[in-house]
């Protein structure tokens, strides 16, 4: 190629990656676009809304169904983000966050959402909120070290993972994420307070989940962590934990809780989470989803779309599925039938 040639060309190039700068739109500001294959589209969570099922997933995709998972319509959604999780504590109140520190919430079932805080926001909300609490207690070390934490946050950018939600009622919630990184509402996500000082967690590892178990209430991380909010002292203390990989998520009620993750690793405790009982898997694959049936009986699912039951402290038992594909989140439908999410989008199952 002649010099003339060469010139053009980068020319050219300098000229389309300006348009191309001009044309950028963040994702927290973009939304998400309606496409006729959302339902294949990688999805990353499930929950029931009343009577309806609300999934969420990859570019901001959130789509409802009012017909147990038959039909599918894709939401309106104000950012284009990857969504990871969705919680509805009321039919009508839901709320999804996901990648670059969004929240979102919906006030009609999951139809249309609305963004509350996003990655852009959390820094300089943390680093205000302990900047205060360091100025009534100057000589208190860890207000001055969430301070930085808060200034690192800031300098980093909105690029922090929000991993999993959970909300109490339609006032009370949690959001949590990457290095520790939790906020509470008690306002329906109006105002968002931090509460990475009321965790017990100085390695500043990765929060991957949080969900109740009866009236209690637990967080699971990377490398084993288990913790459980405790009201006398209004902090997430530690457990003893019986594996020191990751968990990625747990299921419980009042007189039991089990928590699963990292190469079919699930543990099963009743006495609130004091001692840990292995379930053993037939499958050395990790378990990435739970549910609980119509007769109490607790279902897990395994990346590669196994369903294992779970009956007391015996091992898990594999169940066979229909169809069984990489598996994100599950819900029990009207009829039965399983509604799954998953890296192949949504679809419903019957249990041979």
């Amino acid at each position: 190629m002649g010099l003339f040639n060469k010139l053009a060309l980068c020319c050219a190039l300098l000229m389309q990656g300006a348009v191309l700068a001009s044309e950028y739109i963040d994702v927290l500001d973009l939304p998400a676009k309606p496409s006729g294959l959302a339902e294949r589209s990688p999805l990353l969570d499930l929950a029931r809304a009343g009577s309806r099922l609300v999934a969420v997933g990859q570019r901001g995709h959130i789509l409802y169904s009012d017909d147990e998972g038959r039909r599918w319509q894709q939401a309106r959604v104000p950012v284009s983000s990857d969504l990871t999780a969705v919680t509805f504590p009321t039919p009508e109140q839901g709320w999804a966050v996901g990648g670059d520190g969004v929240v979102l919430h919906s006030q009609d079932g999951g139809a249309s959402w609305q963004k509350q805080l996003d990655g852009r926001q959390i820094g300089g909300l943390v680093s205000a909120f302990y900047a205060a609490k360091a100025g009534a207690e100057p000589d208190n070390e860890q207000w001055a070290a969430l301070v930085e934490e808060g200034q690192r946050l800031v300098e980093e950018g909105a690029d922090k993972p929000l991993l999993d939600v959970w909300f109490e009622d339609d006032r009370v919630g949690y959001v949590v994420g990457v290095f520790n990184l939790i906020l509470r509402t008690q306002d329906g996500g109006l105002h968002w307070t931090p509460m990475l000082d009321r965790t017990e967690n100085p390695d500043g590892l990765h929060l991957n989940a949080i969900a109740p178990a009866g009236d209690a209430l637990y967080l699971v991380g990377e490398q084993g962590l288990l913790r459980k909010w405790e009201p006398q002292t209004q902090r997430f203390v530690s457990l003893p934990s019986p594996y020191d990989g990751s968990f990625f998520g747990l299921i419980g009620r009042s007189d039991e809780v089990i928590v699963y993750g990292l190469r079919g690793h699930a543990y099963r405790s009743t006495d609130g989470g004091q001692q840990w009982v292995r379930l053993a898997s037939p499958l050395p694959i990790s378990i990435s989803a739970a549910m609980e049936g119509a007769d109490g009986q607790f279902r897990l699912f395994t990346q590669a779309g196994h369903m294992l039951l779970q009956r007391g402290n015996e091992p898990l038992t594999l169940a066979p599925l229909a169809e069984p594909l990489p598996v994100a989140g599950a819900a029990l439908t009207a009829d039965g039938t399983l509604a799954l999410v998953g890296s192949r989008g949504v679809r419903t199952l019957g249990v041979k």
